[in-house]
């Protein structure tokens, strides 16, 4: 059997040769070039060119392709470049006017006129077709440089802008903090004038047959100034000798939710109108053992009138050193023991020195003694006008959890109409009421709603 043998691998021809050297030649490294401008071809057009054999005029059309592209972007950029610029010179022209500035505003003006030719110059460019840019490259980032300088422009004009109006913002909030201390320093003034010790003029021609309920209306408001200008300084000694307010506040009104922090000072109101106005009803008020002075009928009234017009004309601390056992400097000691406990006014001053003053039958000129017998002076007007009536006043207070009527009471506060519904009750009596012959002056109360009955 013969052996087979291997057929031997044929060699390649010349022509297989010589197509092989022209297919894989060397490519050429030097890129096309056309004034100056290197045209980076892609590596796929090039591929593309070497395996399609592309002519000279494909490789031109190609070159072409991308010089008009170059040109093209960089024309755009330069067009974003010339509105930049337009923008920061209307921005300029907009800060040359706020302060106005006319030599500024001409300059501005001059600027925007420019920009805007310029960027005219372009359109008429474009629709021409003259936008060949030598080099495009050069053009492109130059164009961008002065896109970013414009850019930068109108960040510091907006800045300049916004510092102006801030130092404007601070003039204003300046001058309104200087009207704010004024208007402060005008209230203070007023309050003082309010609460300070002097005439009541406003009855000065009231005869005794004269005096109605509501000249009783005016003199008890005239007092509830001075009891809550002593409640607002009374809290604020109590602040300054560190006292737990919620705990005060607990003391005199246990259990009361109150709506917001600040309606705890109708707490101590209450408490300073309840024993300011203890005694009310008796001619003597709290004046023990002098029930004597006073005679019934007209001599009664009259009495009582003629202090209401002697001590509504006068200073009260001038009142007491002229008169320091007057009916008025009696029912003021009674008063001031009975209100301000001892160690009340140890913490406030560190002694007891007012109390033994006080309980001696002189009386100190401390401030906070000033304002309580101010207060004490007041108080008595009002007790002094209510028995000078022919008809009969008294005093009243609504008790605790009493069903909310308006005819003998009024909130004083009108947040819990809004924040709940339905029916209140009364939480406590700040300010109690009185009757005036056939006439109810509402009593003021701090409300809560009534919660209704867990349903099951």
């Amino acid at each position: 059997m013969d052996s087979v043998r291997p057929t031997p691998v044929p060699t390649k021809s010349k022509l297989a040769k010589t197509f092989h050297r022209v297919i894989h030649g060397k490519k050429s490294s030097k890129p096309f070039s056309n004034n100056g401008f290197c045209l980076l071809i892609p590596q796929e057009k090039l591929r593309c060119c070497e395996s399609q054999h592309f002519d000279k005029e494909e490789i031109e059309e190609c070159k072409e392709h991308s010089k008009n592209k170059a040109v093209m972007e960089a024309f755009v950029a330069k067009l974003f470049a010339t509105v930049s610029s337009v923008k920061a010179a209307y921005a300029e022209l907009q800060l040359a006017q706020f302060p106005y500035n006319s030599e500024a505003i001409q300059v501005a003006d001059q600027a925007v006129v420019n920009e805007l030719k310029a960027l005219s110059e372009l359109k008429h460019s474009y629709l021409k077709k003259q936008i060949d840019s030598s080099p495009p490259h050069v053009t492109l980032m130059l164009a961008e440089i002065q896109e970013q300088q414009s850019v930068m422009k109108t960040y510091e004009i907006t800045m300049k802008k916004m510092q102006g109006e801030i130092e404007s913002k601070g003039y204003s909030i300046s001058s309104l903090q200087n009207e704010l201390q004024e208007t402060i320093q005008n209230n203070k003034s007023l309050e003082r004038k309010l609460n300070a010790s002097g005439s009541f003029s406003i009855l000065d021609n009231v005869k005794l047959s004269d005096v109605n309920p509501k000249d009783f209306i005016m003199v008890l408001h005239y007092a509830m100034r001075s009891i809550r200008n002593f409640v607002k300084f009374l809290i604020k000694e109590m602040e300054s000798a560190n006292w737990d307010i919620d705990a005060a506040t607990n003391s005199i009104q246990n259990g009361v939710t109150f709506h917001k922090s600040n309606h705890r000072a109708f707490a101590f109101e209450s408490f300073v109108c309840r024993e300011i106005f203890s005694g009310f009803n008796e001619p003597a008020f709290s004046v023990q053992n002098d029930d004597s002075l006073f005679s019934g009928g007209t001599n009664r009234r009259s009495f009582f009138f003629e202090q209401f017009k002697k001590l509504k004309s006068v200073s009260v601390t001038h009142f007491l050193k002229q008169n320091p056992s007057s009916l008025f400097g009696k029912f003021l000691k009674a008063k001031y023991l009975h209100l301000v406990h001892p160690k009340m006014e140890f913490s406030f001053s560190g002694n007891l020195n007012q109390r033994k003053l006080v309980n001696s039958g002189e009386f100190p000129e401390t401030e906070f003694f000033k304002v309580f017998s101010e207060m004490g002076r007041r108080v008595w007007l009002l007790h002094c006008l209510a028995f000078s009536f022919d008809q009969q006043v008294s005093i009243f207070q609504v008790r605790k959890s009493c069903r909310f009527s308006e005819v003998y009471m009024e909130s004083v506060t009108d947040e819990i109409f809004s924040a709940a519904g339905g029916e209140f009750k009364v939480a406590f009596t700040v300010v109690p009421g009185f009757n005036v012959g056939k006439t109810v002056v509402q009593s003021q109360v701090y409300l809560s709603p009534i919660t209704p009955p867990a349903k099951h």
